[in-house]
């Protein structure tokens, strides 16, 4: 039986809906069949979610959590629509290179393809388990029907709109297959997530993330693909972007990101190596194990991030120096500014660490008040704990497990904490995404907004005063309030410093009460969805 669309719909796929409406009302005609793409796909998760409802014990989700189905397949094609849309407004004015334009759309149509993947695999998941419960069950014909009509008129909108940008038909097959390579890398990537951290994430929650990292290294992949292999390669595929024209800062930044995935690898081959050759030693003490296995992590992660990462940095991208010299060269520059803001960074951690893990231990704070210290520390604490709460390598390990752990809440298992990763790439990833042309003063500050501010305030008022219980997370009020307050501050600040303010107040207090009506609804982990909401808002 399926559900009717007014019994279907809750707060959380309404918010979602709105979301997704005010994007597309703002698109150019230039951008129709994007519109239409990403209004398929829309659909197309909400059905994949409704019919979800009763077939969770596919995979083992985070308990008490709803399955996210749409949230997590809107959001990231739905923001880099957004930064298509700003995207536009720059190539209009002369600001930008068609390649660049080019390249955002191939971003689109990959994070499209992901998220679209995972559907089609989601729904044949379902459809057969309704078989086997019921040969004769009509519904799952109805089921397939629609779902591949979606998918049709999907992939026809997609060949058009990259028809458009292609100059022969090769180059058209050649970015399909692109695309498709897309699509399956992500739908291997969700299974192994899910079935490897089991009761650690929701559906729409493993979506969102399997979408980002397949998206994230794809990218990597046709940069290196275009600078090593350019003869074998349509100019086309990786348009200039890929090239020259990206700031060492980022392939940096993508180079470390790279070196930790490769050293997880690698780290755990050589533990296994290690067991298997000296698992005859059962005389050794725990401790001299937990040392030796200290040794070769740091000795794995030392030659991955001096050796592994900087050589492939240096394949991308002619430095003139080590990458790791060029970083202290870029700190040295300005020592007075950034050479003193690690230092802060430093003394910050170090207090943070012997002070919120006393408080921790002693206060009787309740859990949701006293998790909003960690609010304070993203950006600067939670990248170097992430590598030692997986394994708790010796000496510090255990300590700064102890410390994460006391921080953390329902939306955290045993064997992963994600809250707190995720809130660093919330607060990371628009500074991150607003590099280039950004014609909106607000959008690098859209992590630390509707976390740091908006979240912590919600919260806390809300936990203390809330009278109308509408969220279980906190006052909506409150967080809508503080982020506008924040943002009448810090605008006039921006202006003071010459940056010329094109953000308007009525676009910004629709976008504050979206990500703040999102943050009140969804069971989904906010840390991750709410900053690229926001975002996405901010770039209209």
């Amino acid at each position: 039986m399926v559900a009717s669309p007014l019994t279907a719909m809750n707060g959380e796929r309404a918010v979602v809906f709105f979301f997704v409406f005010r994007v597309l009302s703002s698109l150019p005609l230039s951008l129709l069949p994007h519109a239409l793409s990403l209004s398929l796909l829309s659909v197309f998760s909400l059905f994949v979610e409704i019919r979800a409802d009763g077939c969770l014990s596919l995979f083992k989700t985070r308990p008490g959590a709803s399955s996210g189905i749409m949230l997590g397949a809107v959001t990231l094609p739905t923001m880099m629509l957004s930064k298509l849309i700003q995207l536009s407004r720059a190539f209009s004015l002369q600001q930008i290179e068609i390649g660049e334009l080019e390249h955002m759309t191939m971003q689109f149509w990959a994070a499209s393809a992901c998220c679209c993947g995972v559907l089609i695999f989601l729904s044949i998941l379902m459809w057969r388990a309704s078989y086997n419960k019921n040969p004769h069950f009509s519904c799952s014909v109805w089921d397939a029907k629609f779902s591949l009509s979606c998918v049709i008129l999907f992939s026809v909108v997609c060949c058009i709109s990259l028809a458009t940008i292609s100059h022969t038909g090769f180059n058209t097959a050649l970015k399909l297959l692109w695309l498709l390579c897309h699509g399956f890398a992500a739908v291997k990537l969700i299974q192994h997530l899910l079935n490897t951290f089991p009761c650690c994430a929701s559906i729409g929650e493993a979506l969102l993330l399997t979408s980002g990292l397949v998206l994230y290294f794809g990218d990597m992949l046709a940069c290196t693909i275009s600078k090593v292999c350019r003869l074998l390669v349509s100019p086309e595929l990786v348009s200039i972007r890929y090239g020259i024209k990206r700031s060492e800062i980022g392939i940096i930044i993508q180079g470390v990101l790279l070196g930790l995935l490769i050293f997880s690898a690698v780290f755990k081959f050589v533990i296994h190596l290690w067991e298997y050759f000296w698992r005859a030693d059962n005389s050794e003490s725990r401790q001299n194990k937990e040392i030796r296995r200290s040794l070769i992590f740091f000795a794995s992660l030392g030659f991955n991030m001096i050796v592994v990462a900087p050589s492939w940095m240096m394949i991308v991208l002619d430095f003139d120096v080590h990458p790791i010299l060029w970083i202290f060269q870029f700190v040295l520059s300005e020592p007075l500014k950034r050479l003193s803001l690690c230092i802060y960074w430093l003394g910050l951690i170090y207090a943070s660490v012997l002070r919120f893990y006393n408080i921790s231990k002693n206060s009787k704070i309740e859990r949701i008040l006293l998790r909003k210290y960690y609010h304070l520390l993203a950006v600067s604490m939670f990248l170097p704990a992430l590598i030692y709460q997986v394994w708790r390598i010796w000496p510090l390990g255990q300590l700064v497990h102890q410390f994460m752990s006391a921080f953390t809440d329902h939306r955290d298992s045993d064997i992963l904490i994600v809250s707190h990763f995720s809130l660093l790439l919330g607060c990371a990833l628009p500074i991150w995404m607003s590099s280039g042309f950004n014609d909106r003063p607000l959008i690098p500050f859209a992590g630390i907004l509707s976390l740091g501010i908006g979240d912590t305030m919600a919260s806390m008022v809300g936990h203390k005063y809330g009278v109308l219980r509408w969220s279980k997370t906190g006052s909506t009020a409150a967080g809508i309030v503080s982020v506008l307050a924040a943002c009448s501050v810090l605008l006039p600040l921006l202006a003071s410093t010459g940056y010329i303010l094109t953000q308007h107040w009525f676009p910004l207090l629709i976008a504050v009460t979206t990500s703040g009506l999102l943050e009140a609804y969804t069971a989904q982990l906010d840390n991750a969805f709410i900053p690229l909401v926001f975002y996405s808002l901010l770039c209209l």
